[in-house]
């Protein structure tokens, strides 16, 4: 029987469900629908989970301790972590770990597992976060505190806020009187290569365990700090290097071979100008070419030419097609320049350096039922939305998985000038902990 509080609750969603009805129309209408369908059954529960022992103390927990979540922000940050060099960073937040009372390793890959139990049983749910950065800080005063209480420094958004989140569910977890049994079922994931030519490595090598992906319920993927929207699309992006290579020479005596950046030079306009990609198109297509490189001298023939192109699309098919362009646009040019030279010809090589699939989390997915519910029982609006994050991979694979925001409020990334504000964060990590926490009660087994 539903109580007259339980009414009024739910009362609230829908009031909730009607003022941002409108947010949601910019999502598929069919979609937006079974979205809604499925909203009420769990959102229902969340007050009353909210109020039971060990999760009301927790809750209470984010909004008590802001300054330790603060400043464990600020000390993870200035551990550097660029990618492909996060050993040292992963080593810190495995110590952090045990120190909070976790059962902590770390994988060949260098991802960091943490869990209550030192083998956890059962269906899991994962949060994760990324540990690398794009910039990383030279020294420890990158990263301050201005005057205004904000955060400086590369990284400290992105995903200092998400590292920060997983830290602080460990302590607030570990900090009530009687920990529920349910988060025995949750892994805690510090991960590595998450961006750039990190190819997304680190979730690569967690999905590839097939005992563990087919105990995990879903991904809880924290990544920066806003909370207005749930990433439940995965954008997928194929990255290439093409090289051209000559044997080079005098820009006068040995005119006539072969000239990588002039071959380079028309791969590159004839791929873009081709087919021109329109950026209205749907499914939406976007290409760049991001680096092109080559000689050493004004006077001389090079040697070698480089280009990193960058091909991105919500449909796998697009992409698939473009990539057949770019290969054709190489071999033409390559033929060009070798018909032309009359000495020493050129060659061509194309390198896929990165590729993250595309991939849609479906509509009556449970997981997002259980985010929609606790952002209902919170007050927040958040829109749907399609990004490239490490959830493209179990995504990809079928797994459930969104990638959120941790709280608080960031800007720059992936500069010098990054920053980000606590203000507000508690909010985000109680959306963190209770989403986790309704999807580990829902998958729990019967007594």
């Amino acid at each position: 029987m539903t109580s007259g509080k339980g009414c009024a609750r739910v009362r609230r969603i829908l009031r909730f469900s009607q003022r941002n009805a409108a947010q949601r129309s910019a999502t598929p209408a069919r979609y937006t629908q079974v979205v809604a369908a499925n909203l009420l059954p769990a959102a229902a529960a969340v007050g009353d989970l909210a109020e039971r022992p060990g999760i009301r103390e927790a809750l209470q927990w984010f909004t008590r301790e802001k300054q330790w979540v603060n400043e464990i922000h600020l000390q993870l940050c200035r551990v550097p972590a660029p990618t492909f060099l996060e050993q040292q960073r992963a080593e810190w937040m495995a110590s952090n770990f045990r120190a909070l009372g976790w059962h902590t390793g770390i994988d060949r890959a260098g991802n960091v597992l943490a869990s209550l139990d030192a083998d956890p049983e059962g269906t899991l749910v994962v949060a994760t976060a990324h540990l690398d950065t794009v910039l990383a800080p030279r020294t420890k005063d990158d990263i301050s505190v201005d005057r205004d209480g904000d955060f400086r420094g590369p990284g400290v958004s992105d995903n200092g806020a998400g590292l920060a989140a997983l830290l602080a569910l460990a302590k607030a977890i570990k900090s009530t009187p009687q920990i529920p049994p349910i988060w025995r079922r949750l892994l805690l994931v510090a991960n590595v290569g998450e961006e750039g030519e990190g190819n997304l490595r680190g979730m690569r090598h967690l999905c590839s365990q097939a005992e563990l992906v087919k105990r995990i319920q879903g991904f809880l993927i924290l990544d920066g700090a806003a909370i207005d929207h749930i990433t439940c699309q995965a954008l997928g992006s194929r990255r290439f290097e093409v090289t051209m290579s000559g044997s080079g020479g005098h820009s006068w005596s040995d005119f006539g071979i072969g000239n990588p950046v002039h071959a380079l030079s028309r791969a590159m306009a004839s791929f873009i100008d081709h087919r021109p990609v329109d950026p209205r198109s749907t499914p939406k297509v976007a290409v760049n070419v991001g680096i092109i490189e080559g000689g050493t001298s004004v006077n001389a023939i090079p040697a070698n030419a480089r280009a990193k192109v960058d091909i991105r699309s919500e449909s796998n098919e697009k992409m698939d097609d473009l990539v057949t362009l770019l290969q054709n646009a190489v071999s033409r040019a390559e033929d060009i320049e070798n018909n032309r030279a009359v000495a020493a010809r050129i060659s061509a090589r194309v390198k896929e350096i990165g590729s993250r699939p595309a991939a849609r989390l479906p509509a009556d997915a449970a997981i997002l039922s259980a985010i929609r519910a606790v952002d209902a029982h919170l007050g927040i609006r958040a829109r749907l939305d399609c990004a490239s994050t490490d959830a493209n991979i179990p995504l990809s694979l079928g797994i459930p998985a969104i990638s959120i925001g941790a709280g608080g409020q960031g800007g720059g990334a992936h500069t010098a000038a990054e920053w980000y504000r606590p203000d507000g964060r508690d909010f985000g990590l109680k959306r963190i902990f209770l989403t986790a926490a309704l999807l580990l009660r829902d998958s729990a087994p019967a007594e």
